[in-house]
């Protein structure tokens, strides 16, 4: 029974993979292509290494929704056809013939997990790399612009509660990946003295853990805001973190990053202290986790449903549409609940498996209703 449920599953899922990678693509990748081929002279052989780059991440999102247009489709022909019933007859259980598309959705799984973990992020950067290398060749491939960092600490009030004031900014209006160009940076991180230091180029100095400034100027500022000094330099060492380097040097964006590299740059936000970008990308990093689950979800619901028993094979068509439609409810709750995390409304955690969550109960309370009947 395993064998042929195995052979019954794996074509429609083959199908979808390969039907719902395509359209992805084309909508997402190839309209995008072919305007900057006519527009801004991109080489049709860039152009499809660029294609081929982008497949990836595709095919991370259509193995989920071809596990459940396999299941529904295989179940629901074999209900239709009373196959399903032979089988109960002789005493094998809904659940049991179920666990072959449990199975082998577990197994799409940790599929999906390895593309979307080792394969997609590394395609995606590639990408965009080799995009931006075809399309501005006369330029430096490394550079950044507008590097700006705020960092932030928390006073305790006489009420006891805790406010969140500017520590430290720091500003530079280029990055070549070596040096920052155009550096001002406000510090008020001493008690009594705040200082602004405007500075031609500064770059890190990895041996004595300091910033090297060059061609520079120190204002220095009393608690009452009046003047203080004004120290001017060729060469001076300024003791600050080494932060904005950091987050000039991450130049990928969330579809470009592992979890590893996820998990990195989330410290470096965390000593930004900005709010709004941390609990962004502690969603997308629980979502990189709760994606590959998503299998497990569709194949229970999509065996589930084409379990009920039914006369008429109304078809693929049928199984086609109704596939749709769960896909689209689905990511439609993941949105919402991801937008919510990133709110801070619910935790990152529940903005990411709370669709899960709520699939494998819909999954599991139609499964115990076909098997009571």
């Amino acid at each position: 029974m395993d064998r042929y449920l195995t052979s019954e599953l794996l074509p429609p899922f083959l199908f979808g993979v390969g039907a719902f990678s395509s359209i992805g693509v084309t909508i997402d990748a190839v309209f995008e292509l072919v305007r900057k081929i006519v527009e801004s002279g991109l080489p049709i052989g860039i152009a499809f290494q660029v294609f081929i780059l982008k497949l990836p991440n595709f095919i991370v999102l259509a193995f989920p929704m071809s596990t459940l247009l396999a299941t529904l489709m295989t179940y629901s022909r074999l209900s239709s056809q009373s196959e399903l019933i032979a089988l109960r007859s002789c005493g094998v259980s809904v659940y049991r013939m179920v666990f072959t598309a449990v199975v082998l959705s577990f197994i799409v799984t940790g599929m999906t997990f390895v593309f979307n973990e080792q394969i997609a992020p590394a395609a995606n950067y590639q990408a965009t790399i080799t995009l931006k290398q075809a399309l501005k060749s006369e330029q430096p491939s490394f550079k950044q612009e507008n590097i700006f960092y705020p960092e932030y600490r928390k006073i305790k009030q006489p009420d006891g509660s805790k406010e969140k004031i500017l520590s430290r900014l720091f500003y530079a209006d280029q990055f070549d990946g070596k040096r920052m160009k155009g550096l001002t940076v406000i510090d008020r991180s001493q008690k009594g003295l705040n200082q602004i230091v405007v500075a031609e180029s500064g770059k890190w100095n990895g041996s004595d853990e300091k910033w090297d400034f060059y061609n520079g100027t120190i204002y220095l500022v009393a608690p009452d805001r009046s003047y203080r000094n004004i120290v001017r330099f060729e060469h001076k060492q300024i003791q600050l973190p080494r932060t904005a380097l950091d987050l000039a040097n991450k130049r990928r964006d969330y579809g470009e990053m592992n979890i590893a590299q996820a998990l990195e740059q989330l410290e470096v936000e965390r000593m930004s202290g900005n709010d709004a970008k941390i609990r962004k990308l502690q969603v997308r990093i629980q979502q990189k986790f709760a994606l590959p689950f998503v299998c497990v979800v569709f194949g229970l619901v999509g065996a589930a449903m084409g379990s009920i028993p039914q006369r008429s094979g109304s078809g693929r068509g049928m199984s086609f549409g109704i596939s749709v439609i769960v896909i689209f409810t689905y990511y439609l709750l993941g949105f919402v609940t991801g937008a919510l995390g990133q709110a801070a409304i619910i935790s990152p955690f529940m903005a990411a498996w709370l669709p899960n969550f709520l699939g494998l109960g819909v999954g599991i309370f139609l499964l115990v209703r076909v098997a009571q009947r």
